[in-house]
Parts: C-alpha cells; structure tokens; sequence
C-alpha cells in the first residue's frame, strides 16, 4: 500500500489533503500540545505562562518532526500514519530534547506524556473522521 493514490485506488474524500485542512490540523496539533504544556504547569503550580516556552519547545519539535516523517500534510486527519506517528514523534523527540537541554524526564513525566499526548494526537483525529465522514456524506 503506498501514501499516493493511483488510478485503481480510491481514497475517500475524508482523507484527502486540502490547504485549509492540513493548516487545520495543524493547528489542532500546535494548540492540544501547547495546552499539554500549559495544564501540566499548572498542576505543579508554576507559573502558567512564564517558562511555558521552555517546556513547550521540546515537544513542538518533536511535533514538527513527526509530521515531516510521515508526511502529514498528505492525510493530516488519517489516524495511521499521522496521528500515531505524530505523537509518538512528538514523546521520543520531545523527551529526549528535554534530556539534552537540561530539563526532568522522570518515569512518571513520561508515562502521563505519553497518554495525555496520545489521547490529545490520536484521539482528535478519532473523533474527527467519523465526524468529517458524515458531513462530506451530506455535503
């Protein structure tokens, strides 16, 4: 099975790449690891906003990653490859970034990432699909 479509295979429209959906996905990305971020400092009451970026980097590098390898922008909604690759991209790298610059990776840290992250990429894209599905049925 290859990622482009031929012309014996059909890809349902869900799937398909448009500009404003990849930006879509995009951004639904960005914003549930920031919010990742920003929930976990706030449940170790530090500062919300201040040092968020510190935080924050590790795992949008990890996101852009992600993304980049599994060519995201060709099926940003499709749960395999881009969803779990996306995050599984966005834990390793972004641990392991947070390892090179100096910041904590405790065990617990990274068992709460990963299911947080994953319920946030994966789960997303879950909902979404049947969601999308629908409406281009209607539509």
């Amino acid at each position: 099975m290859t990622d482009a479509p031929s012309e014996n295979v059909s890809v349902p429209r869900t799937l398909r790449s448009t500009t404003g959906g990849i930006v879509t996905a995009a951004v639904i990305d960005v914003v549930l690891v920031l919010a990742f971020v920003l929930i976990g400092r706030g449940s170790h009451g530090e500062n919300i906003v201040g040092g968020a970026f510190t935080t924050f980097w590790p795992f949008a590098a990890g996101l852009v990653v992600g993304w980049i390898v599994c060519l995201a922008w060709r099926r940003p909604f499709a749960l395999w490859p881009t969803g779990v690759v996306a995050w599984a991209a966005t834990l390793v790298i972004g641990m392991l970034l947070r390892v090179v610059s100096g910041q904590g990776v405790a065990v617990s840290f990274v068992i709460v990432a990963a299911i947080v992250l994953a319920v946030f990429l994966i789960g997303w894209r879950a909902v979404a699909l049947p969601i999308r599905t629908r409406a281009r049925r209607r539509g």
